[in-house]
């Protein structure tokens, strides 16, 4: 599934193209993708419409629009947004393609259909139950140590299964979850609310660091996950412990540990 920094990449990528267009019609292929409002409305609100700015929070792509409506993407699985020519062939499931003022196709597909389409504001599709109500931005300047902390505290949870809660930090996942444990030399099935201060210190430096550095590298294309001109990432190359188990430790040389946990298979070292 793509995470922060697959999305990020995404809406980094959308912005200087999108922003200030128009939507000059909306074509659903297949209408079950939208999730809210009702298809034929969808559609019919986003004629005309004007994008006024590209957005993330957590693993979402918020669209705004004037009125201040939203047009929301979640990739679920394997979902893509894909700027493209009208006159080159659509891939396959592709499911929805919105017309822009310039001429260009933005394309959404999405083969195992886990992700939505969304349009409304950020309180409506809450309060509908089609969003849900997102923690903290794990990048911004005001998630402090101090914020982490006190998520993690009293909690008998495992680590990793707080860490991939989107009410507790928003837009982290399998990925980026493995490797910030692993640099934080912290165990993802350690309970949360044991970590010493200097844990959580150094967890929250990991995930900034880590989080950070899938964006510089435009994310990890492990399965689906490509950028917004169907271009792959390179952050694969720079995992540490996610995929490898089995494998030795790039630290000790020992193999590294496989559980699952919160129905998740876990990767890390148990040195």
């Amino acid at each position: 599934m793509p995470e922060l920094p697959e999305v990020e990449t995404i809406v980094r990528d959308l912005r200087a193209h999108l922003e200030g267009q128009l939507i000059e019609s909306c074509e659903l292929l297949f209408p079950t993708m939208v999730r809210h409002p009702e298809p034929a409305l969808f559609a019919a609100e986003l004629k005309g419409r004007t994008i006024e700015k590209v957005s993330r929070r957590g693993k979402y792509i918020w669209i705004h629009l004037d009125g201040g409506d939203m047009l929301v993407v979640h990739l679920g699985m394997s979902g893509r947004v894909l700027l493209s020519a009208p006159e080159l062939a659509r891939p396959n499931h592709t499911h929805a393609v919105f017309l822009l003022g310039d001429g260009k196709e933005l394309r959404y597909s999405d083969p195992r259909r886990f992700g939505r389409l969304l349009l409304g504001t950020e309180r409506e599709l809450v309060e509908a139950g089609k969003m849900p109500t997102l923690g903290p931005e794990p990048l911004a300047a005001d998630f402090r140590v101090a914020d982490l902390r006190r998520s993690l505290s009293g909690r008998r949870a495992p680590v990793k299964a707080l860490l991939l809660d989107q009410r507790v930090v928003a837009g982290i996942g399998n990925i980026y979850v493995d490797e910030s444990c692993f640099r934080a030399r912290v165990r993802p099935d350690r309970a949360a609310g044991s970590l010493s201060r200097a844990s959580v210190e150094r967890l929250h430096e990991a995930l900034g660091y880590c989080l950070r550095l899938g964006i510089a590298n435009r994310g990890s294309s492990i399965a689906d996950y490509v950028d917004a001109w169907g271009a792959k990432g390179s952050q694969q190359e720079s995992l540490q412990v996610y995929g490898r188990a089995g494998q030795p430790c790039f630290e000790c040389g020992r193999p590294l540990a496989r559980i699952v946990l919160s129905s998740r298979t876990t990767v890390f070292c148990s040195r």
